[in-house]
């Protein structure tokens, strides 16, 4: 039965996205008259005209259509790419300090300027998927190309090379959660309304890592398209082999750092810390928990084929050090499923096949989450690839059952931002805007329907 529900499971979730998801950002996502995304999409599907947008936002929308895409073979998605391009680089990029912008107004202009090292991150994935997206482009000779792949990479290394020489921490470890436009330190540091200020969150070092990712395995794509050098950059005259060393070499510390200073003792991640990783509070974010472990596991298999030595960072000294390639996967496999199985037992309710939201304080939000479902749907697959137990698929089974039954807005379209275990949505929250976007679930309908193909491709 195994291979049939995989199967049936991946074609339900390409129907979803591409009847559903990704039709519907496309349709009303888009600010006509300003350009780039509304910052509040209301329920009936209108866009809020006053709110700021958040470059989190309009990277996700790059990310999402950029990697639709490719997983797809449909070039006509890169239109939407374009448009997320375009509103990222007229709109974001600070062309003073470098960097990108937390926020900006309608008009443009800048609403707040700090440097949030989780926006700055986003830029990165966004960047980097969008670059892969328009170099098959190229390689397969589509017309929609433009602009040339090596653009987007160039934004992407140098928000990389700004990230390593601003915000990693060459002390502790990881990297810190914000700074100043000019990207000195800064007392402004919450990520969102929802979080606390702290030198350094799980958050940002999460989605980081994901970027680091991205970025690594598009260095690698274009260095086997034959690309040798990325002129323009501020890494200046290093090779494309040089630049994914010193990817590698920042990814597999921060999948260090998260193993080790991050992940707690009871298996879930801590979520925020002072600069020496001490946590603060006592939060459990169930959907961080089962992301964070296929996030983990990912970075580790694409560094695998790595065994380079790393090389000296923007401002440093020669580290000494080499990459440590299959060396992480034997480390870090068995803490990666702990991540996974914690999960399954704390936070997803058989009974219901949802993932819950968190525990804080001795209370339990029992609320499902959007995008909690979109991580454990792609989070226990993950787990049962690695393991081969069949509770895991399951559980990826019975997610995608909660979403099909209740998550899905088929009416409204996309998926409800929050909906009570009774299933009843939460009809105060707004569609989508600046932390709702295609990014969690068309992602993890993309992966699903990946894993799929190379299961059948492995019988």
């Amino acid at each position: 039965m195994t291979a049939s529900d995989v199967s049936s499971l991946a074609s339900e979730l390409r129907s979803e996205l591409l009847g559903n998801i990704l039709p519907y950002w496309e349709k009303y996502s888009r600010d006509p008259v300003n350009g780039g995304y509304w910052g509040t999409l209301r329920q009936d599907n209108t866009g809020d005209p006053a709110e700021p947008r958040s470059v989190v936002m309009t990277a996700r929308h790059l990310w999402s259509y950029s990697a639709a895409s490719a997983a797809l073979g449909e070039p006509r998605w890169l239109e939407s790419a374009k448009w997320a391009y375009d509103a990222l680089t007229d709109r974001f990029l600070d062309r003073e300090f470098g960097g990108v912008y937390w926020a900006v107004r309608p008009d443009g202009t800048p609403s707040v300027a700090k440097k949030q090292i989780y926006g700055e991150a986003f830029a990165m994935y966004g960047f980097s998927e969008y670059a892969q997206a328009l170099l098959s482009g190229s390689t397969s000779g589509s017309a929609a190309r433009s602009p040339d792949p090596t653009e987007p990479l160039r934004h992407a290394l140098d928000l990389f090379c700004l990230l390593e020489l601003h915000a990693r921490d060459p002390a502790s470890g990881g990297y810190v959660e914000a700074r100043a436009r000019d990207w000195t330190p800064t007392s402004d540091l919450k990520l969102s309304d929802k979080d606390i200020d702290c030198d350094k969150s799980m958050n940002t070092n999460l989605h980081v890592m994901e970027a680091l990712t991205t970025l690594y395995r598009a260095l690698g794509a274009f260095a086997a398209a034959g690309y040798a050098t990325v002129p323009g950059t501020v890494a200046g005259t290093a090779t494309v082999a040089e630049l994914r060393a010193r990817v590698a070499e920042a990814l597999a510390a921060l999948v260090n750092a998260t193993m080790e200073r991050i992940l707690g003792a009871d298996a879930h991640l801590d979520l925020y810390f002072d600069r020496d990783w001490n946590p603060v509070g006592d939060p459990v974010s169930y959907g961080h928990d089962i992301e964070a472990s296929w996030l983990l596991w990912e970075a580790i298999e694409e560094l695998a084929d790595f065994a380079g030595p790393t090389l000296p960072a923007p401002g440093s000294g020669p580290t000494g050090r080499d990459v440590p390639g299959k060396g992480l996967a034997e480390r870090w496999r068995e803490g990666v499923v702990r991540i996974a199985r914690v999960a399954l037992a704390e936070g997803f309710d058989p009974e219901t096949g949802a993932l819950e939201n968190e525990t804080h304080g001795g209370h339990r939000d029992r609320t499902r989450i959007w995008w909690c479902q979109a991580e454990a749907l792609v989070g226990f697959f993950n787990a049962w690839e690695m393991t081969g137990e069949r509770p895991f698929l399951d559980a990826a089974l019975a997610v995608w059952g909660w979403i099909d039954r209740f998550q899905s807005d088929r009416a409204g379209g996309d998926w409800h931002a929050a909906v009570g275990p009774d299933g009843a949505a939460d009809l105060t929250e707004p569609k989508g805007g600046n932390w709702k976007t295609p990014y969690h679930n068309a992602r993890s309908c993309m992966e699903i329907m990946r894993r799929a193909r190379h299961i059948g491709e492995r019988r």
